[in-house]
Parts: structure tokens; C-alpha cells; sequence
């Protein structure tokens, strides 16, 4: 293989991985829009001493069970309100432990920055083809 079809090689190969992970993120938000399981959830602050910015969400499973949903540095990104107020969360069956905020740019925006990043990493490879 020649030196110079190695970056395109490389940056096609990461830019086709990229987009598996976008299919398979759309994928998962699908699976969740369809059959997931809805429950209310109500957004608390973070304790004092956590200096990660964005809020937590409380919610509690169909058999009472609590859990704290984390929707990371974010949450506002994606349209968390204040503390305090109620926020769908949907999880799928029998695992409410891996659970995301009920919207739909929380739910479609981990495949769109995939979908972003194979775009990216396949347009480089056609710019540096010689």
C-alpha cells in the first residue's frame, strides 16, 4: 500500500465507524421512542460539593424503585429545565437504569454528532486523495 492512500484509508475507515455508531445511536433512539417506557421524573440540583455543571433527575421505575438519571454537561443542551420542575424519562423495558430525558433533542443528539463526525472524517479523505 502507497504512503499517500494511508490518510484517506485511515480517515475512511474512521469515518464509516462513525457512522455505524450514528445508525446504531439512531437505532437505540428509535428502540426508546417506540417501546420504551415513560415515567416522570423531577430535576434536582447537583450537592454542593459536585462542581459538574447541569442538574440530576429523579425518577422512580413501575416498581418504585428510585434512580437518578445524570444527563451530564448537556442537560441544558438539551433542554433540561430549572430544578424543580417535572421532565418525561424513558427507559426500556426492565432497565431503568439506562434511562435518557424524554425529548427529541436529547434523544437523536448523540447520532447526529456521530453523523457529523463520519461527514467530516470521509470529507477529509476526499480532500486529501492525491
Amino acid at each position: 500500500m502507497d504512503a499517500e492512500l494511508l490518510v484517506p484509508a485511515l480517515c475512511t475507515g474512521f469515518g464509516l465507524g462513525a457512522l455505524a455508531a450514528a445508525v446504531r445511536a439512531l437505532t437505540v433512539a428509535v428502540r426508546l421512542w417506540a417501546g420504551g417506557e415513560r415515567v416522570p421524573g423531577v430535576v434536582i440540583p447537583r450537592a454542593a460539593f459536585d462542581r459538574r455543571p447541569g442538574a440530576l433527575v429523579a425518577y422512580t421505575d413501575r416498581l418504585g424503585r428510585a434512580f437518578v438519571l445524570d444527563p451530564g454537561r448537556y442537560g441544558p443542551f438539551h433542554g433540561l429545565p430549572q430544578a424543580g420542575a417535572t421532565v418525561p424519562v424513558v427507559h426500556a423495558r426492565n432497565r431503568p437504569e439506562q434511562a435518557r430525558v424524554w425529548s427529541v433533542r436529547a434523544l437523536l443528539a448523540p447520532s447526529f454528532g456521530w453523523f457529523l463526525t463520519s461527514a467530516l472524517a470521509c470529507g477529509t479523505a476526499l480532500a486529501v486523495l492525491p
